[in-house]
């Protein structure tokens, strides 16, 4: 048994992020250790920094959301040590991740960012993922900030449709 908690939640981090074939959002996992009361917010931030930093995760960032993948350094430090989560643990966990996964696929399949081009517009990055493979890459140029923050907000709710009609038009 662990003595430390702050290595429990760090293994915790890698188990959930091993179990699953896509990247996990910092939404997500919070959502899971304030659920369940493991961890504080800022506790879990520390444990999720700390597991970066040893290069154990590997962290994207863009302007709304961070995503963490496990590195594979992160799988052999769990492999090696994972035997010491608690079974009731892990059994909340997986039962955290059969509940939500679906949801949680979907969220993660859905990424959109903007950046300012050389040119001084805006550059808006949309893609649309099943697991880490891409479906839809899309980059399209907006001449403002505003434009590009509406267009990022709006792909969640768009980007299937998008897709559908991207793939009909060109199979006709």
């Amino acid at each position: 048994m662990l003595s430390d908690p702050m290595t429990l939640y760090k293994l915790m981090n890698l188990y959930m992020l091993k179990q699953v074939n896509f990247p996990l959002t910092n939404s997500q996992l919070t959502d899971f250790f304030l659920a369940h009361e493991y961890a504080t917010y800022f506790t879990l931030q520390q444990a999720l920094n700390e597991l970066a930093e040893a290069g154990l995760i590997k962290v994207k960032s863009n302007h709304s959301t961070t995503r963490y993948e496990i590195s594979t350094e992160g799988e052999d430090t769990l492999d090696f040590f994972g035997k010491n989560i608690p079974p009731a643990i892990v059994s909340d966990m997986d039962q955290y991740l059969k509940e939500h996964r679906f949801r949680m696929r979907n969220e993660a399949g859905m990424v959109s960012d903007y950046y300012k081009s050389t040119n001084q517009d805006y550059i808006v990055h949309c893609e649309l993922r099943e697991g880490r493979n891409p479906l839809l890459d899309l980059s399209l140029s907006v001449p403002d900030r505003e434009q590009a923050e509406a267009m990022c907000s709006q792909w969640k709710e768009k980007s299937q449709a998008i897709y559908s009609y991207i793939m009909k038009s060109l199979m006709e």
